[in-house]
């Protein structure tokens, strides 16, 4: 898709209001869907963080969606497929500013650049206990990234035909924190699977976005 078509679609996509939840389970293993009901955010005293699923031009104008492979760790979500963000710092204004400020560092596009669409639904992430906040934004120009060596293995550049495909959303079955060997709905973008809280976010941004692309 040519990103000027993409640009101007986004005075519709600011309109619309927000799939939601129900959108963002049909990516949820089953397995889940009831703790994430259930689970008392207040009692679990949960860490904020914010992410940025970045639109931006290729060398071709044609439009793309920034995901990142991140490094292995000690953690729940090493080695996996994410966007762009991380935790809130004490120097962070709100929840956009720490959004842009983790894209900033995370992939070298400069915050000043990225213009922010819309506020998308957030959600509650039982095994790292964290709720998660997306931003959907853009930038104009094709940029020049620079990824956080400690942070980031690899940029995964998405065609956004390719995320909005119904083809890419396959099941998969996986070992994860909190199971063993249970088949999970996924996303199949370049080659890698995306699961988990990942996919429950692209899943709403594929419900807003596809009706007016």
């Amino acid at each position: 898709m040519n990103f000027s078509r993409f640009v101007e679609s986004i005075p519709k996509i600011k309109d619309l209001p927000l799939p939601g939840q129900e959108s963002q389970y049909k990516m949820a293993p089953i397995e889940r869907l009831q703790e994430l009901k259930e689970i008392a955010l207040k009692q679990k005293n949960p860490k904020t963080a914010a992410v940025m699923a970045m639109f931006y031009p290729d060398q071709q104008a044609e439009t793309k969606l920034m995901l990142i492979l991140r490094k292995t760790y000690k953690g729940v979500h090493s080695n996996q497929v994410g966007f762009p963000g991380g935790k809130v710092e004490p120097q962070d204004q709100n929840l956009v500013e720490t959004a842009l400020r983790e894209t900033e560092e995370e992939i070298g596009v400069k915050a000043t650049s990225i213009r922010v669409v819309k506020e998308m639904t957030n959600i509650y992430i039982p095994p790292s206990n964290f709720i998660v906040q997306p931003y959907l934004g853009f930038v104009e120009e094709s940029p020049s990234f620079s990824p956080q060596d400690d942070e980031v293995e690899k940029l995964i550049e998405v065609n956004v035909l390719d995320f909005l495909d119904d083809s890419k959303v396959i099941t998969k079955t996986l070992t994860t924190s909190y199971a063993t060997d249970i088949e999970v709905p996924a996303f199949k973008l370049n080659g890698y699977v995306v699961w988990g809280a990942t996919a429950m976010m692209l899943s709403e941004m594929k419900d807003l976005l596809k009706p007016v692309l």
